[in-house]
């Protein structure tokens, strides 16, 4: 039995089936594999969008979702004008609307769209094709909410020569004052939020603080047709952990997530992104999701204030991320923050490599180097493993015309054939599996790699040489693909020939399909792959030429 060709033949079998099941995924059809992956789904009208953000907040509260007693949200205070509010920094550029104090557009500065490379990313957006937006308002009375009329108190709407720029805003409704202080800061992608409450109404009240993200369920453009990405609201606790959530599953009974708790928060995560609000820690809170409206869906969290005496107030603290997916900054902004930076099964292997990649980063001050570095102290780490391997199946090259001979001998009497293979590798001290097992232990690294180089927001606009300018993107020429199918070719020449004509044209047309694959993933992908095959190659020359010689046993 040669199990180094079932293997080959396993791998290229899988790899087809993924590559078909990411296809299905972007296409909009469930997935074989993995049930929470996002479903691509119609843009929204313009109307429905509008009509669904609208009551976003109060749907979020309403009994359906378990948190009974919450009542309906008035509309839009006609009376009032809207003005849309522009807060720069050195790192985002925010729109804000007075009507409900709103976060309708935030740009990143320091990020480029991948659509449209001239232009920066933005992440909020309230547009005809797309709904993004973070609402918060009160609920339990006719209190000012995410549709009432504020009014925006003076101030600098730039950062300036300072650290920090605030925008102050205030609203009244029924004698009840809600006063939003929006914080910026320098070089920060997190917003300070603070809500407060004063009571002057005569009557103690109770009022809950909701804050909530809004999205549509489309993907963000741009993204590659080869593999998916996990776009959709992530919810974490302490006592959950992180959860995500497809977008498909919300409002339906299938919809299932923590609703309680005293920490945590909740996020709307894509790929390199996540916005994620976050209340202070050790507050009660209730977290909800809906469906809101046509193609469009919220995430949730209220915040019971208590009770507030006449002429009294009360202030709740809370915190807006809306950046980059950057492990350091995710990690100190909020406990499990860091998980939206999804590794899925092999967290526990990706995240040393990362950590490694970032030390080897501060070290050599290009992205493309440190893939080289890291592949190649990979390989030497596996060394001991690839060698036994590479000498195993540089025996059984040379011992491929005995095997023929013996195939050709017993024709048609398969176990007789079965005997004297194991004869021969007997005779030849050849470990049939000994070609495999090393490969297969080193497969889990190899695939978190893979999913820490695809993951990496660090990757994204970060050139490497000549004609690589983005790292996150695929190869503009081409070449790292091309030297992928080369470096393949060369490796299928170096393994024995399949005795089976029709498997030896499968081994040598897997190059050219694998290499298909490669023109449209990351060129830090390709990257990585080229120079593992390469530095391959050159071990198994080497071990070849040795045992040739003698000189290796």
């Amino acid at each position: 039995m040669d199990i180094k060709r079932t293997v080959l033949w396993v791998v290229f079998s899988l790899s087809l089936l993924i590559l078909w099941d990411n296809w299905m995924r972007h296409n909009g059809h469930p997935s074989m594999f993995f049930p929470n992956a996002t479903q691509e789904v119609k843009p929204a009208a313009a109307g429905g969008a509008n009509a669904g953000a609208g009551n976003a907040a109060p749907t979020a509260a309403a009994p359906q979702n378990g948190l009974p007693g919450a009542p309906a949200v008035a509309g839009p205070d006609t009376q009032v004008k809207g003005e849309v509010i522009t807060i720069t920094t050195d790192v985002v550029k925010v729109d804000i609307d007075t009507i409900g104090g709103e976060l309708r557009r935030l740009e990143l500065l320091k990020h480029k769209d991948t659509v449209d490379p001239t232009t920066n990313l933005v992440l909020f957006n309230k547009t005809p094709e797309h709904t993004y937006l973070a609402e918060s308002g009160l609920l339990g009375g006719p209190f000012p909410t995410h549709k009432s009329g504020f009014v925006a108190l003076p101030g600098p709407r730039t950062l300036g020569d300072g650290n920090s720029v605030q925008l102050v805003l205030e609203s009244e409704q029924g004698g009840v004052k809600l006063t939003k202080t929006y914080t910026f800061k320098r070089g920060d992608y997190n917003i300070d939020l603070k809500h407060t409450v004063t009571n002057a109404s005569g009557a103690p009240i109770t009022p809950s603080l909701y804050l909530e993200l809004v999205r549509d369920g489309n993907k963000p453009g741009g993204e590659s047709h080869f593999y998916s990405t996990f776009t959709g609201p992530t919810v974490y606790t302490e006592a959950d952990k992180f959860q995500k959530l497809a977008f498909d599953k919300i409002g339906t009974a299938k919809d299932l997530h923590a609703t309680q708790a005293d920490n945590g928060w909740i996020a709307l995560v894509q790929h390199y992104f996540v916005s994620a609000i976050i209340p202070p820690a050790g507050v009660e809170r209730k977290i909800a999701t809906d469906k809101v409206g046509d193609n469009l869906y919220s995430v949730a969290t209220i915040l019971p204030m208590g009770t507030i005496a006449p002429g009294a107030s009360a202030t709740m603290d809370a915190a807006l991320y809306s950046g980059p997916q950057e492990s350091a900054v995710l990690e100190k902004t909020a406990p499990g923050l860091e998980l939206v930076k999804d590794y899925g099964w092999l967290t526990i292997i990706a995240k040393p490599i990362f950590w490694l990649m970032t030390h080897i980063h501060a070290i050599v001050g290009n992205w493309g180097w440190t893939i080289i570095l890291l592949t190649m102290l990979i390989k030497a780490f596996f060394f001991p493993l690839s060698a036994a391997s590479y000498r195993s199946m540089a025996k059984m090259k040379a011992v491929a015309p005995k095997m023929q001979a013996i195939r050709d001998r017993n024709k048609g009497d398969t176990q007789k054939t079965n005997q004297e293979m194991m004869q021969l590798y007997k005779t030849e001290k050849i470990n049939p599996l000994g070609g495999c097992l090393p490969i297969v232990v080193q497969i889990p690294v190899f695939i978190s790699l893979y999913w820490v180089l695809l993951a990496s927001v660090e990757m994204r606009n970060a050139p490497w040489l000549g004609w690589i300018h983005d790292l996150a993107a695929p190869d503009p020429f081409y070449i790292l693909p091309v030297l992928m199918a080369i470096s393949m070719f060369v490796q299928t020449r170096l393994n024995p020939t399949p005795p089976d004509p029709i498997q030896a044209k499968v081994m040598m047309f897997m190059p050219i399909a694998f290499s298909v694959m490669f023109f449209f993933f990351p060129s830090g992908l390709v990257l990585y792959w080229v120079v593992n095959n390469v530095l391959s190659i050159t071990q198994q020359w080497v071990i070849t030429k040795n045992l040739k010689s003698g000189k290796t046993k």
